[in-house]
């Protein structure tokens, strides 16, 4: 009797484990999965803190749990992912930012080593394999891509303005040289 208890207990603690984990990642724009084996308690203390100065939720769970989780809110495309070690990164604000943050982490911090590494990842809707996660790593932030658009936009406008401007800059040149002729005679 005592055993279906604790099995019982043991059971809810990690179905309330799932729903916390499921709360985590719903509407997660970017989910990216990392192998993360290997890597030494400073060097995850500093991944985490890269992560957490960018808005990144990073964690590592048993690969069951992660599984539930993605499941629970209709992801399965990432279930053979979950194999071996398993670090998640998660960002609700920016497709972008936990591949290019883990990307500039290991280059910056694991360039010697061959870990840590991507597995897969999940962004809008879409699976990425390693070899993608690599190149969307290179794109710049959203809100980069945001100030390039409207520096572009802003350009003719910018132009036409200065353009305009030495018009009228002329114009009163030519006036002022017409009345200093005038004032001579």
């Amino acid at each position: 009797m005592r055993e279906g208890k604790g099995l019982e207990m043991i059971n809810k603690a990690k179905e309330k484990m799932v729903m916390d984990l499921t709360e985590r990642l719903k509407d997660a724009k970017a989910i990216v999965l990392l192998d993360y084996k290997g890597i030494n308690i400073e060097d995850v203390n500093e991944l985490r803190s890269r992560m957490r100065d960018n808005n990144v939720d990073y964690f590592v769970s048993k690969n069951t749990l992660i599984k539930r989780a993605l499941n629970n809110l209709g992801v399965t495309e990432l279930d053979d992912a979950l194999q071996g070690p398993t670090s998640v990164a998660i960002s609700k604000f920016d497709e972008v930012t936990p591949a290019r943050e883990i990307a500039k982490f290991i280059k910056e911090v694991m360039s010697d080593k061959t870990f840590p590494s991507f597995k897969y990842g999940y962004v809008d809707g879409k699976v990425f394999d390693a070899a993608s996660l690599g190149q969307l790593a290179k794109l710049p932030s959203r809100d980069e891509l945001i100030a390039k658009l409207l520096g572009s936009l802003n350009a003719p406008i910018s132009g036409f303005v200065y353009t305009l401007k030495g018009v009228v800059n002329k114009f009163v040149y030519a006036i002022d040289a017409i009345a200093k002729e005038k004032s001579r005679n």
